[in-house]
């Protein structure tokens, strides 16, 4: 389309270069293709969202057991039924609320695409100019751009006074474009008698025919591509999503087993037989458990955005702790974004910025070109605004010259802007009596326009000796990590009017080599080492020449051997899919001179291969493997809005540095849900005993549903929220990542809470409340009334019980491998708090007389109260045990 010929092109469109459409015309098709606006995929209206967290399979369970106890109530009222039922929904309504304001995140990708579209817009209809909203423009209008309008839709421009556009957002390009009204390139993107919807104009005017609106322009395109990206399910998701699945197989199978137990052994009315199935239902399933969970998470989101780090998506926290590879960008991310000019090579010697003994011609011929070929602005107050490598050259130059004087007596004729395309700039300057051609460029590319060289202020053909020295330096500047350009300059004939296709292709004078410097930030090899001691890769992708970024990337830390894995983006290019993968396999892997579209691809090639990615990016084009990514880093100062809101995390000071804290606080959170976890789980096993002991001994029923809602979710959430809240065990970081199979719970921790730590809570339980009985003359096969003072006391004696070792367990739950004396007793105060409010709340439920008959309940004497010291204590001591065997057993396979 933009390579036609104008007349051809304007015919396909149907529209005309002077009068643009009539007004019926434009109408009917903006009938016929709609508005110029970005659209979105149907979105799931709020409250489907709402209701999605009132039927997981914990709430369904749940309510469930609140229908079969209102029906019980309804059938035989007085059996305590109608309290279950409306504590069971209760509980239900309140984690649904809970949870869907704490974990619903608006889609605001599509609007940040369209916040980049502009509202109003001129174009010609009839041979009228019209300024009309921007949604109204369609495919064939004749648009009008003047300084500082931002472009509403493609076009393909007509005809152009020194019409420059800023294509950062689309391209990544740091320059303002100048643009042409002939084709440059044969791609799209690069070529420059083309503007695109969302750029702005920064200079000049120009008049151009609209050929693509809405989601058919290059930025819409952007935008479908990130918005129909499969949404990959975070880590964390798919592990709550499966222990949900166990308690809820558990939870159910029991059930159903002990009603069926009930009907052929226990001689009780049936509605009481169902009570005590919903019981087991409810004794097995954590109601608290998604509620502590999302509070981990965010207690774990606070703690990170202190580190200047903000997520976006509460489970993306996890995601941090088992990823396997970083891919990052250099520029600002490793390196601190200042560049400075450190050598230059001249008169075929290399000298540092600060030498003194510059050959004079030499010097001045690259002061000209690095001055005037260059758009950094000089401030008022002495200060440059523009792009870092442009301000560096000037502030090296304004040693030797006013650079304001030398700009004013070479005025500016023609600019042939650098892009990422070309990687070369062409100035045409006015220099008294001479025209001049500056070049400044990559010198693998712009070495090709150079025919001669300037030796001892003298002009030289540039021979094989002369190029030998060059490449020598080059790579002597490259190897140094810096990023090196090439100067050079011609005569060239006066033209009256100046474009593209007259500046000259070849006949230039090389002049010499700068080298610049961005200098790694210092924190980031320590972040880089301890990150490959954690077992985390890191991989740099990067738009720089392949010798400076190998530099950079030792000095980093990202490459320690000779010589590390190196493909470039016109390899990249070419390289099919079974051969990156082999290539991913090498350990030290660098890309370079790679856009920032092969970013997909490299992030999809390494998921491929089963890595758990997390990719930096900052601009419109990172959006879409961003989101790709298992977790998506964005870049807080020098990002777009559109990369923040497609990424699931933001660094607000653009470090790579800040990743290593994010890092360890992603696994930390993971190592405190499964402790949450397993603390949460523990005390299901004494509630679920009772209610076999009452079908299979015949004895009166220990515990209370009752009891058993104030425990999941009255004494032990805080304490299991605290855990959330844990600081990490020292050795977190020499732990390789976690793998895609190791679950966050697992046969271990399930041994631990039912087949260990449980039992011995149901046995402190048991304890208790049989010595209560005992001591109160209870003989067995006697039975009680449920408002028997001795049962009450015997029931409020088991519920301690639970209490006083969940108190325990809560302490050995801080540690899974490190002694408790090691990670410090008083290290979380908020746990501390945590058990504090648990034996408040036991307290108030035992000894406030009012609270009673709501609970089932009586005061116990002290001695009655902390019967259940001996288990409580001999827990601490157990895992205290446990936990030297593993780390005796990890000494040995390390020893061996």
């Amino acid at each position: 389309m933009h390579q036609v010929p104008i007349e051809e092109f304007v015919r396909r469109l149907h529209s005309h270069a002077e009068q643009g459409l009539s007004r019926s015309e434009a109408a009917a098709r903006l009938g016929r293709d709609g508005p110029n606006s970005l659209t979105q995929r149907p979105q799931t209206p709020e409250f489907i969202k709402f209701l999605r967290q009132l039927t997981n399979l914990f709430a369904l369970l749940l309510w469930s057991g609140a229908v079969l106890s209102l029906i019980s109530e309804y059938v035989a009222p007085g059996q305590g039924s109608l309290a279950i039922a409306i504590a069971l929904i209760g509980v239900v309504l309140l984690n649904g609320i809970f949870s869907y304001w704490q974990e619903h995140k608006a889609e605001t990708i599509m609007a940040s695409f369209r916040g980049m579209l502009p509202h109003r817009a001129k174009v010609v209809r009839d041979g009228q100019q019209l300024d009309i909203p921007a949604s109204e423009v369609v495919r064939g209008d004749l648009l009008l751009l003047d300084e500082g309008d931002q472009v509403p839709a493609d076009a393909r421009l007509l005809r152009v006074a020194g019409l420059k556009v800023d294509n950062s957002s689309l391209t990544g390009e740091s320059e303002p474009q100048l643009r042409t009204v002939n084709p440059t390139d044969r791609n799209l993107l690069e070529s420059r008698n083309v503007v695109f919807s969302g750029t702005v104009v920064m200079a000049g005017s120009g008049t151009g025919i609209v050929f693509a609106t809405a989601m058919k322009s290059q930025i819409g395109r952007t935008a479908e591509l990130t918005e129909t990206l499969a949404v990959r399910e975070v880590p964390i998701h798919r592990e709550i999503r499966r222990f949900t699945h166990i308690v809820t197989s558990i939870a159910v199978s029991m059930g159903i087993l002990v009603f069926a137990l009930s009907l052929l052994w226990v001689d009780t009315p049936f509605w009481t037989k169902l009570v005590f199935a919903i019981g087991i239902i409810v004794a097995n399933v954590p109601e608290g458990m998604l509620t502590t969970v999302t509070l981990c998470l965010s207690i774990a989101a606070r703690r990170m955005a202190g580190k200047k780090a903000l997520i976006r998506n509460l489970q993306s926290v996890e995601t941090l702790g088992c990823t396997t590879v970083i891919c990052t960008d250099k520029t600002g991310t490793l390196t601190a974004n200042r560049m400075t000019l450190q050598r230059l090579f001249l008169n075929e010697c290399i000298h540092s910025e600060a030498d003194t003994a510059f050959a004079k011609e030499e010097l001045e011929g690259f002061l000209r070109v690095a001055i005037l070929c260059n758009n950094a602005r000089i401030t008022a107050d002495g200060t440059f605004t523009g792009d870092p490598t442009e301000t560096a050259l000037l502030d090296f130059a304004r040693r030797f010259h006013d650079l304001v004087a030398l700009r004013a007596a070479a005025p500016r004729l023609f600019e042939e802007p650098f892009s990422a395309a070309t990687k070369e700039m062409v100035t045409i300057n006015q220099v008294g009596e001479s025209t001049i051609a500056c070049l400044k460029g990559a010198p693998d590319v712009a070495i090709a326009r150079c025919d001669s060289i300037l030796i001892n202020g003298a002009r030289q053909p540039f021979t094989t000796d002369h190029r030998q020295a060059y490449l020598r330096a080059y790579e002597e500047l490259a190897r140094r990590g810096e990023r090196v350009l090439l100067f050079a300059w011609r005569e060239v004939e006066a033209l009256d009017e100046w474009s593209a296709e007259a500046l000259p292709a070849g006949g230039y004078t090389f002049i010499g080599l700068a080298g610049l410097f961005d200098p790694p930030r210092p924190e980031v090899p320590a972040a880089v080492a301890a990150l490959r001691s954690a077992g985390v890769r890191v991989i740099m992708v990067t738009g720089d020449y392949q010798t400076t970024a190998a530099a950079i990337g030792r000095q980093v830390g990202i490459v320690t051997s000779d010589k590390p894995t190196m493909i470039t983006g016109e390899v990249l290019r070419t390289m099919r899919e079974a051969h990156l993968d082999w290539e991913l396999e090498q350990p030290e892997v660098i890309f370079a001179r790679t856009s920032p579209e092969q970013k997909l691809r490299i992030v999809q090639a390494l998921q491929r291969r089963g890595e758990v990615v997390a990719v930096t990016g900052d601009g419109v084009n990172d959006a879409p493997a961003l989101k790709q990514a298992d977790i998506g880093v964005a870049m807080g100062l020098s990002g777009t809005d559109v990369a923040r809101e497609a990424a699931d995390m933001i660094l607000l000071d653009d470090n790579f540095a800040t990743l290593l804290p994010a890092v360890r606080e992603g696994r930390t959170i993971f190592a405190n849900l499964r402790k949450a976890t397993s603390y949460i789980l523990t005390s299901n096993v004494p509630e679920i005993t009772p209610f076999l002991a009452f079908l299979l001994l015949g004895i009166p029923l220990p515990l209370t549903v009752i009891l058993i809602l104030a425990i999941d979710l009255g004494t032990d959430m805080l304490p299991a929220i605290a855990l959330g809240s844990e600081p990490a065990e020292s050795d977190i970081m020499k732990l390789p990542p976690r793998s895609r199979s190791e679950h966050l719970v697992g046969p271990k921790l399930m041994f631990l809470a039912y087949g260990l730590f449980g039992i011995i809570e149901s046995a402190a339980g048991f304890y208790a409340y049989f010595t209560v009985l005992y001591s109160g003359g209870w003989e067995w096969g006697k039975s009680l009334t449920g408002s028997d003072p001795l049962y009450l006391k015997a029931v409020t004696a088991f519920f301690v019980a639970i209490i006083l070792c969940q108190v325990a367990n809560g302490l050995i739950s801080k540690t899974s491998r490190q002694s408790l004396c090691q990670q410090g007793l008083f290290s979380n105060r908020w746990l501390l708090l945590g058990i504090a409010v648990e034996l408040l709340l036991a307290a108030a439920v035992v000894y406030v007389p009012m609270l009673h008959p709501w609970f089932g309940t009586t005061a116990l004497t002290l001695g009655e109260f902390l019967l259940a010291w001996p288990f409580a204590v001999g827990l601490l001591l157990l895992d205290e045990g446990r936990r030297w065997g593993v780390r005796r057993r990890r000494e040995l396979e390390i020893g061996s």
